[in-house]
């Protein structure tokens, strides 16, 4: 939780360097310090709302005195016409915050909406749609916390709170046998209390796997759904299952049924589109 912190200050500093730099010539221009007034967030597209905690930080780190009004919170099904929150106090802060706070509450509720609606089309079966490393770079706490708010679950954060070992670790090793030995040898020794996943990308790296023991998670790489189906059946629960690669939405339900526990679905991160929304004077 201090890392995820110490993360979302330093995201909201460099956002504000890079938007504001030596100052917002436009505002301070032609609007006067002594000017107050108040804007609303309004919901101008269907979806789930997402970034409002980070909104209200956003405000405050810039101006303590803006007085934040908060009518729907992060999770909540809104539509065009709803305004989710009011914010009042000066109108130089009020102008200088808006493009920061639009942007992560847009980009949030994009991936709420998103996930969301990947995880609906889950329902009645045991599996959950889960994240991946394919976010935008610096903004990965705030993408993950959307996938959580829109109902999904985060796999790793980063290369720092899991060991995934995938092809190209497994081939670099020398094989399966070797990685997942190493592995687990590495976090006796560093002290380290790591679950580890495996990727397999065939039936014979998956019985392996399954000989071998060792690990807490398999990934089946690039699976058909019938192939899917014969691997779940294979491990018998000895182990948690993932699908992964390639599997879109239309797929998605058809691995589901196949029985793995987990999908992981990069689109959530790296292909949504933002929802809309507006920040107006009232």
């Amino acid at each position: 939780m201090e890392k995820e912190r110490e993360l979302i200050d330093r995201l909201i500093d460099l956002s504000f360097a890079e938007d504001i730099g030596d100052g917002d010539h436009t505002t301070l221009s032609c609007i006067p310090d002594t000017a107050m007034g108040k804007s609303k967030l309004l919901i101008k597209e269907e979806g789930i709302l997402a970034g409002v905690e980070i909104a209200k930080e956003v405000f405050h780190r810039f101006d303590p005195e803006l007085k934040v009004t908060v009518f729907m919170e992060d999770g909540t099904p809104v539509k065009p016409g709803d305004v989710a929150m009011v914010v009042e106090g000066k109108v130089q802060s009020l102008l200088q915050t808006e493009r920061l706070m639009l942007n992560i509450m847009q980009r949030m509720s994009g991936i709420a909406t998103m996930t969301h609606k990947y995880q609906e089309r889950l329902k009645g079966t045991h599996t959950h749609v889960l994240d991946t490393r394919k976010t935008t770079p610096g903004m990965r706490i705030l993408e993950k916390m959307a996938v959580k708010i829109g109902g999904g679950m985060n796999h790793r954060i980063g290369l720092f709170d899991m060991i995934l070992l995938k092809d190209n670790h497994v081939d670099f090793a020398g094989g399966i046998d070797k990685a997942i030995t190493r592995a687990k040898e590495y976090c006796k020794a560093k002290g380290k209390n790591l679950k580890i996943e495996i990727e397999v990308r065939n039936f014979d790296e998956l019985q392996q796997v399954l000989d071998l023991g060792g690990v807490d998670r398999i990934m089946f790489d690039n699976f058909t759904p019938e192939m899917t189906r014969k691997a779940v059946e294979m491990v018998g629960g000895r182990f948690e299952t993932e699908s992964s690669g390639g599997i879109t939405f239309d797929t998605l339900r058809d691995y589901a049924e196949c029985g793995v526990d987990f999908i992981s679905v990069g689109a959530l991160t790296h292909s949504v589109k933002g929802l809309d929304m507006s920040f107006k004077a009232c």
